[in-house]
Order: C-alpha cells, then structure tokens, then sequence
C-alpha cells in the first residue's frame, strides 16, 4: 500500500502513476505497422515506465512493491530492447 507522507503525496503519485501505465498501456495497443510511430509510442513508453517505477520504489512497499516494480521493469526492458534494434535512427 502506498506510504502515506505527511502530505498524502505519495498516495497521490500513485494513482497519478498507475494512470500513467493505463495510458501507456493503451498507447501501446494504436500501434498501426507504422514503424516511426511505433518508434515514437515505444520511446514514450520506455520513459513513462521509468518514471512510474521511480514512483513505485518511492511509495510502495513489500510484494506490492516488488510485483509492480517487476512489472514496469520488465516492460521498460522489453521496449528498450525493442527500440536498440528496431527504431535505430528514427
């Protein structure tokens, strides 16, 4: 469950954070066969998936914490990958 600061900031930051990963996510799903906008939508997703685990690592704690960071992690790894072999200067 989300830390509670003094401020409920952390509280806030993760829902902005899990709406975050929804609208990556579903960007993710408009990618038409068009290679540079996949390009694009995949570099997006990469620096959303960085931002929502620094908020994850920050506010959550124990298997939440560990679940939801794997997840972003892996997905930010896998459209990294994506991005170094297909989208090279694009």
């Amino acid at each position: 469950m989300a830390q509670a600061g003094a401020d409920g900031t952390c509280a806030r930051d993760v829902l902005v954070a899990q709406s975050m990963q929804r609208v990556a996510i579903d960007q993710l799903e408009q990618t038409d066969g068009d290679e540079a906008k996949s390009c694009r939508i995949w570099r997006r997703h990469v620096d959303t998936m960085r931002r929502v685990a620094s908020v994850y690592g920050r506010c959550l704690s124990g298997s939440e914490r560990n679940e939801r960071l794997a997840q972003v992690q892996a997905s930010e790894k896998e459209f990294a990958s994506a991005l170094r072999e297909r989208c090279k200067g694009r």
